[in-house]
């Protein structure tokens, strides 16, 4: 592994995680599913390794990598701050202008009444995902296999129950079991691609190293703030859903600093 080019280090770290979708998803097939106050834990879970992983993984990586590129001390926080809004933003206008569907809220974007409703969920979960992918493909892409390991590793933990969500809630719309999993293991899919742009950016311009961390970490707190934390809270088991982050969290921030 160690003898891989970086951009194939991102690809492959981003498509062991984003295969984690489809395992995460497997208990659909059985019918032994779990309770929504689990799933809701679980999904904060998810929650915290991202969080963790914006900071500890993307934000001081990418603060470290532009300091020594200025001699004025508020550049390189200048460069991370500019980075996390167009991160979010970018997501944001994805977000807006893309036609998708969330499970609770519905219909979001233009109208686009000719898209079968199980595309609308696959685009959704494209925007939810494809920030993760990036954020492992800068990783490997900027430090190799001590910066995308703890990435693929938390996101991959995290992706399994939100593959269960997917499926899950796909199974609410009335799909067959085997055809749930089968949409849930696609939407992982869309990482590895993620991984591959990530990369191969970062590995072809060494200026645009603190740019593209800080980018990731931006699209990921989008997704965090807008998609997952109110999906946990919405039924009521916020108290499990905040357990879940804080645990996700911490190991997130064990695993980087143990691996990193």
């Amino acid at each position: 592994m160690t003898g891989l080019s970086p951009v194939m280090l991102g690809f492959l770290g981003s498509l062991a995680a984003g295969s984690m979708t489809a395992i995460g998803a497997v208990p659909v097939l059985f019918g032994r599913l779990p309770s929504r106050a689990t799933r809701d834990m679980a999904l904060g879970f998810a929650a915290g390794v991202m969080l963790a992983a914006s900071f500890f993984s993307l934000i001081i990586p990418a603060l470290d990598a532009a300091e020594p590129m200025f001699e004025n001390g508020a550049m390189p926080a200048a460069i991370v701050c500019v980075s996390i809004l167009l991160g979010m933003g970018t997501v944001a206008l994805m977000n807006e202008r893309l036609p998708h569907e969330h499970f609770a809220s519905g219909r979001e974007g233009p109208e686009a009444a000719s898209l079968r409703r199980v595309w609308l969920f696959i685009i959704a979960i494209t925007i939810h995902n494809f920030p993760e992918g990036l954020a492992v493909g800068v990783g490997f892409g900027a430090d190799g296999m001590s910066g995308g390991l703890p990435l693929a590793i938390g996101i991959g933990l995290q992706n399994a129950p939100e593959g269960l969500a997917v499926a899950i809630s796909l199974l609410g719309e009335g799909y067959a079991k085997r055809r749930a999993w089968g949409i849930a293991a696609l939407t992982g899919m869309v990482e590895p691609v993620g991984g591959l742009i990530g990369a191969g950016i970062i590995t072809l311009s060494q200026p645009l190293l603190p740019w593209g961390l800080a980018f990731a970490a931006g699209a990921m707190l989008y997704v965090i703030s807008h998609e997952i934390i109110p999906e946990t809270h919405r039924s009521g088991h916020q108290n499990r859903a905040t357990l879940g982050l804080a645990v996700g969290l911490v190991i997130m921030l064990f695993l980087d600093v143990w691996l990193g």
